[in-house]
């Protein structure tokens, strides 16, 4: 299993998903509602409509895979605004996995960048 941090870009489809959605569908909804090329070296992520849970879609050269993060007690942070794809960068990505939100507007620095 790659970490992901060996990925080159990270991109959030903010409209939450019907989390029945497998590989094939996620990858329908990369190619056709993200308009983002499918084997890139990039993370493709999805969330649920209660943000509990994170699907996380990547191409691993032989194949696809999908990791599945489930918290227990939280939310996980997402973005409300702007467009319908968000790219993020590592440091963005790392704070979303610890439940830090890096779109709050407290913070100083910009965060995200829309696609």
């Amino acid at each position: 299993m790659r970490s992901y941090e060996s990925f080159e870009s990270f991109y959030l489809h903010k409209e939450p998903i019907d989390f029945r959605k497998g590989i094939l569908s996620l990858c329908i909804l990369v190619k056709e509602e993200m308009n983002l090329d499918l084997k890139s070296n990039s993370l493709f992520l999805f969330i649920n409509k209660k943000r509990s849970h994170l699907k996380i879609l990547y191409f691993d050269l032989s194949g696809f895979a999908l990791w599945l993060k489930k918290l227990e007690e939280s939310k996980f942070p997402w973005p409300q605004d702007g467009e319908e794809v968000l790219k993020v960068s590592e440091e963005d990505l790392s704070f979303l996995f610890k439940g830090i939100n890096p779109w709050s507007s407290f913070k100083e620095v910009h965060f995200g960048e829309f696609i």
